[in-house]
C-alpha cells in the first residue's frame, strides 16, 4: 500500500439521539472520495476514534469501505488498551479494509522500547499494512523508530509531534535502514497544511487534510499550488484560510475536531456534535469559522497567476 496525495479524514456524524449516522457519513464519504483524495483514513482523529464502541467502528469502517468502493484505499484507526487495538484491527481486516492508522494507547507513559512492543503486538494480529502514529503519549525516538519500521506489516510513520530535528534523523535512519518495500513518513500534526513545507524540506511529502472534510476544494487548490511551486499563492492560502483557523483552532482545546465538524455542518451536511469530553464550538467561534471558510472558499476561485 503506497499512498499519495491529499489524504481525506473523515468526520463521524452522530443522529440526533447521539447514534453514529450511517446515511450522514456515507454521503460525507462519498462526497469526499468524489473530489479525489489519495485515501480515507476512516474512524482516526478527526473521526473520533477515542468516542467509538466497537460496533460503532464497525459501522463507520463498513461504510467507508462500501462507499469507497475501490476508488481509494481505506485505513482505519487502532489503538487504545492492547485487546482493544487488537480487536479493532481484526474487524477492520473483517470488514475488507486496506490498512491501519495504530493510535496512540491511551493515559499511560512509555518507554519507546515499550511502544515498539505494543506496535509489534497489534502487528501480529492482522495481515493489513500498518502506519504508525507518533503523537501524545506515543513518543518514538531514533532507535525504536528504526526498530518499529523493521516489524512485518508495519509500511508508514506519521508524525504528530512536530519535533523536526528529531524527525529529520528518525526519516534518514529508517530510509537508511530500510531494504524492502517503499516506507512512508506523514505530517500528522493538526491542521497540517500549515507546517507542509516544514515537513517536506525534511523529505515527509504526506500529510493528514482535516480542511478536506468539509472544504475539498481548498486543500486540493492548496496542494496544487505547493506542487506548481507556487510560492505567492501557497503564501496567500496560509494568510487567508490556514493561519487564521490555526488561530481558532488553538483557542480551546479539541477544536481540532469540533470545528472541523462545525466546517462540514455549515456546507450543508448535518453531521452533529461531537461526544464528550470534546465540545462543540462557541457561537462566536462559528462566526469566527464561517468568515474563515468564506476568505478560502473566495480564494480558491482566483485564477492563479500565469
Amino acid at each position: 500500500m503506497e499512498l499519495d496525495g491529499v489524504l481525506f479524514f473523515p468526520v463521524t456524524p452522530f443522529d440526533a439521539d447521539g447514534a453514529v449516522s450511517v446515511d450522514a457519513l456515507a454521503k460525507h464519504v462519498e462526497r469526499g472520495v468524489a473530489a479525489g483524495p489519495g485515501g480515507v483514513f476512516i474512524a482516526c482523529g478527526t473521526g473520533e476514534f477515542h468516542a467509538l464502541d466497537i460496533d460503532e467502528y464497525r459501522t463507520a469502517v463498513r461504510t467507508a469501505v462500501t462507499v469507497t468502493a475501490g476508488r481509494v484505499p481505506v485505513i482505519a484507526g487502532t489503538g487504545g488498551a492492547l485487546p482493544l487495538a487488537r480487536r479493532f484491527a481484526a474487524i477492520a481486516e473483517e470488514e475488507a479494509a486496506d490498512g491501519l492508522l495504530l493510535l496512540p494507547p491511551y493515559l499511560v507513559q512509555a518507554p519507546p522500547a515499550g511502544l515498539v512492543e505494543y506496535t509489534r503486538a497489534v502487528a501480529a494480529a492482522t495481515t493489513l499494512p500498518l502506519i504508525v502514529y507518533g503523537r501524545g503519549n506515543a513518543r518514538y525516538d531514533v532507535a525504536s523508530a528504526v526498530e518499529v519500521a523493521r516489524i512485518p506489516g508495519v509500511v508508514g510513520f506519521k508524525d504528530g509531534v512536530g519535533d523536526l530535528d528529531l524527525l529529520a534523523r528518525i526519516v534518514l535512519a529508517v530510509r537508511e535502514d530500510q531494504t524492502g518495500e517503499p516506507f512512508q513518513f506523514f505530517n500528522g500534526l493538526p491542521t497540517a497544511e500549515a507546517t507542509v513545507a516544514a515537513y517536506r524540506a525534511i523529505g515527509v511529502r504526506l500529510y493528514s487534510s482535516a480542511v478536506f472534510c468539509f472544504a475539498p476544494e481548498v486543500a486540493l487548490a492548496y496542494y496544487a499550488a505547493l506542487n506548481a511551486g507556487d510560492a505567492e499563492r501557497v503564501d496567500r492560502f496560509l494568510t487567508t484560510f490556514f493561519h487564521p483557523l490555526v488561530a481558532l483552532r488553538d483557542k480551546v482545546p479539541g477544536y481540532a475536531v469540533s470545528l472541523v465538524k462545525a466546517a462540514v455542518r455549515l456546507r450543508g451536511l448535518d453531521v452533529g456534535g461531537v461526544r464528550p469530553p470534546l465540545v462543540d464550538p462557541a457561537p462566536e467561534h462559528l462566526v469566527d469559522l464561517e468568515r474563515i471558510l468564506a476568505a478560502g472558499l473566495a480564494l480558491t476561485e482566483e485564477v492563479p497567476a500565469a
